[in-house]
C-alpha cells in the first residue's frame, strides 16, 4: 500500500513539474503593441509600453485554447509629450477610471499554415464590443511569436470625445497591430 502512494504522488510530482516547465508565458522585451490613427488624413502610430496576457495555447487542439490580454491604457504614447499627457484625460483613455483595456477570447480557430482566428470581446474604457483577430504564429527555437493587426472603431470606445469625437480630424478607425513573443507552445 504504501508503494502505491508512494507512486501516485511521484506521479503527481512528475505531472506538475512538467505542467510547470509547459507554461506559456509573454516575452515583454520582445514584445510590442502599437496603433496607427489618422490626424488630418496623415497616419500617426503610437505605442503601448506596458502589457500582459495569460496564454493556454494548444496547438493540438486550437478550440481549447484560452488567451486573456490587459493593456495598461495610461502607458500609451505617440512620442510627443503634449499629446501623451492629453491622452490619460477622461475625453480620451480616462485613465483613472479605466486604467486597463482588456481582451477575452472565446474561441480560437485554426486555418491551416500558422493563422489563426481569434474570435472574444474587447473592453475599452468600460465599453465591450466582440472582434475577430487574425494571427499568424511562428516558431524560433524556444519562441513562438504571434503576430497580427485588426481595426476598430474608437468612437465605439469613446477614446477621443467632445471636440474629438470629429472624425475629420481624428479618423474613426485605429488599427492596433501586435507581436507577442511566448515561451512554453508545443511545437506548431
Amino acid at each position: 500500500m504504501q508503494l502505491i502512494r508512494t507512486l501516485s504522488l511521484s506521479a503527481l510530482a512528475l505531472g506538475l513539474a512538467l505542467t510547470a516547465q509547459a507554461q506559456q508565458k509573454l516575452l515583454p522585451a520582445q514584445s510590442e503593441v502599437a496603433f496607427v490613427s489618422k490626424q488630418m488624413g496623415v497616419p500617426v502610430e503610437g505605442h503601448f509600453r506596458k502589457f500582459d496576457a495569460q496564454v493556454n495555447f494548444n496547438p493540438a487542439k486550437p478550440a481549447t485554447s484560452k488567451i486573456a490580454f490587459t493593456v495598461d491604457t495610461g502607458s500609451a504614447t505617440l512620442g510627443a509629450p503634449e499629446v501623451d499627457n492629453e491622452l490619460p484625460k477622461p475625453l480620451w483613455f480616462n485613465v483613472p477610471k479605466f486604467p486597463q483595456a482588456t481582451f477575452q477570447s472565446s474561441t480560437v480557430k485554426a486555418l491551416g499554415g500558422g493563422k489563426y482566428e481569434v474570435a472574444g470581446k474587447l473592453t475599452i474604457k468600460g465599453s465591450s464590443q466582440d472582434v475577430l483577430v487574425p494571427v499568424t504564429l511562428t516558431q524560433s527555437g524556444a519562441t513562438t511569436t504571434a503576430v497580427g493587426a485588426f481595426t476598430l472603431k474608437r468612437l465605439v470606445f469613446k477614446i477621443g470625445e467632445g471636440e474629438w469625437s470629429d472624425t475629420s480630424m481624428v479618423a474613426d478607425d485605429v488599427q492596433v497591430k501586435f507581436k507577442l513573443a511566448l515561451s512554453g507552445v508545443g511545437k506548431l
